[in-house]
């Protein structure tokens, strides 16, 4: 390594969020820039640990002592190589990721770990500014042609490395823009979506063809589809939202996260001069303790909410690792993001009981209680009810697979035990030539995960295409998260 000694000479440090009064003004990104000469000694930490588990923490295997030790040396060309061999997209996942390298780094064992995450997006950044991102069009045509439906990380992953492949791809999007949850789920504030732009217009000049406000099974017959091309891609996601069906849940005010976080999106865009549901002078339930649910958190505070609460039906997480979460496993710990530090209250161990409405069919309250966990099931805590007074509640409590009906129905396509679409070790669907990735394959998962399966995805169609694959396949379906 660069350093080898950099891990016991240099403290982490990340980069400082803007302020909160400030950034609650704008929309933008919250953090300050990170100067260079800091990045490198923060790259420099990465020790000469022998194994790198960092690299089997990560899904895509991204080869993080080397580039750390190549940001280190000052060798950024190099170090955009090295990083772009194994993920495609490292501007979304240095901002999104939740790093489960970091919780493998094995610096991590006993201080604070490796900032990897951070190294890898001014990687990337410099590489942008730099003017070394350039489109890659194949030199050699294939002449055969790939559908993939859905433009979210999974399906765009698949999509260039297929067209690096010399294919003929066209992606399918529902919504007027691809991106899937990139562009109308992820708040502005998380990742500006010039971000997503620019990348998307490198691989429109590769040649990968997107068609959207186009939803197969609806717009486009799938027997017509199978027709035109070769083989199909399925990267559609785990869209099927988790429901709380509990008495009240009719009421005005009432909305799923992904009915309430695309309206905030979509007037940032200049789409809307107002979202059709506004959290402003508002007080706010959010019933979801996850990363959606703090989407919608910062959401509300930049909206003008009165107040904010986030429920979470888990106890609060330790502050540091409990036994039965040893290193390098994914660090279940609790965790401060930018949006909790803007405001609210978070509120574990409750259960909502019912919504309470007002004389206009309006959510007006709800009522909840305290609960413990007992023999794996939670149990009320007697004595514990309380009402919450709220104008808006924001369901944001996951998703429970994909879309049954319409283009899987037609397809016909199997589904697993847990109602995701069964795939082969090769991601091939029991329907030949129509394969599937991401969340759609997988369930609810991570970004990171989202794009290594659009990769091996992309092997396995190459494969099926042309018989022989020289593109690299970081997993196998039936790898499972670490988190």
């Amino acid at each position: 390594m660069g350093e080898t000694t950099g891990f016991m000479k240099w403290e982490r440090q990340t980069p400082t969020r803007r302020p909160v009064p400030v950034r609650l003004r704008d929309w933008r990104e919250v953090y300050e820039p990170f100067p260079r000469e800091t990045l490198q000694t923060q790259a420099g930490r990465c020790m000469d640990c022998g194994i790198p588990f960092c690299n089997n923490g990560c899904p895509l295997g991204n080869l993080i002592p080397d580039w750390n030790d190549l940001v280190y040396r000052d060798h950024w060309r190099d170090a955009i190589e090295r990083l772009h061999a194994t993920n495609n997209f490292p501007e979304f996942t240095g901002r999104l990721c939740p790093a489960p390298c970091e919780s493998a780094c094995v610096v991590g064992i006993n201080q604070d770990p490796v900032a990897i995450k951070q190294v890898e997006v001014e990687i990337i950044e410099r590489a942008f500014d730099e003017g070394w991102i350039a489109p890659q069009p194949p030199e050699v045509r294939t002449g055969k042609k790939v559908a993939v439906v859905g433009s979210g990380p999974a399906g765009l992953a698949a999509a260039q490395q297929l067209t690096r492949a010399g294919h003929s791809v066209v992606v399918f999007e529902r919504a007027d823009r691809p991106g899937g949850l990139l562009r109308y789920g992820i708040p502005e504030f998380k990742m500006e979506k010039r971000i997503l732009d620019r990348r998307l217009e490198q691989m429109t000049a590769e040649g990968t063809e997107f068609r959207c406000n186009v939803e197969v099974g609806v717009d486009v017959d799938v027997a017509a589809l199978r027709a035109e091309f070769d083989a199909i891609v399925l990267a559609g996601g785990a869209t099927a939202w988790r429901d709380l069906d509990i008495p009240g849940r009719e009421l005005g005010g009432i909305h799923q996260a992904m009915e309430y976080l695309p309206g905030a999106n979509r007037v940032q865009l200049g789409d809307l001069d107002a979202p059709p549901v506004t959290s402003e002078g508002k007080r706010v339930v959010i019933i979801g303790g996850g990363d959606t649910g703090a989407d919608c958190l910062g959401t509300a505070h930049r909206q003008g909410a009165v107040s904010v609460h986030q429920f979470e039906i888990m106890p609060r997480p330790p502050e540091t690792r409990a036994p039965v979460n040893p290193w390098p496993t994914f660090a279940n710990v609790f965790k401060v993001t930018s949006a909790h530090e803007e405001g609210g209250e978070r509120v574990y161990s409750v259960n909502t009981e019912r919504f309470v409405g007002d004389a206009d069919g309006n959510v007006r309250a709800l009522v909840a209680h305290q609960v413990e966990m007992v023999d794996g099931q939670f149990r009320k805590v007697e004595g514990s009810d309380f009402e919450l007074p709220c104008e808006r509640v924001y369901l944001a409590m996951g998703f429970v697979g994909p879309e049954r009906e319409g283009m899987l129905a037609d397809l016909g396509v199997g589904l697993d035990p847990r109602g995701n679409v069964a795939r082969d070790d090769a991601f091939m669907t029991d329907v030949a030539g129509v394969f599937a990735c991401g969340d759609m394959g997988r369930g609810q998962s991570l970004i990171v995960w989202a794009i290594a399966e659009g990769r091996s995805c992309a092997a396995g169609v190459d494969r099926f295409l042309m018989g022989d694959t020289l593109l690299p396949a970081p997993i196998a379906p039936t790898a499972r998260p670490l988190v």
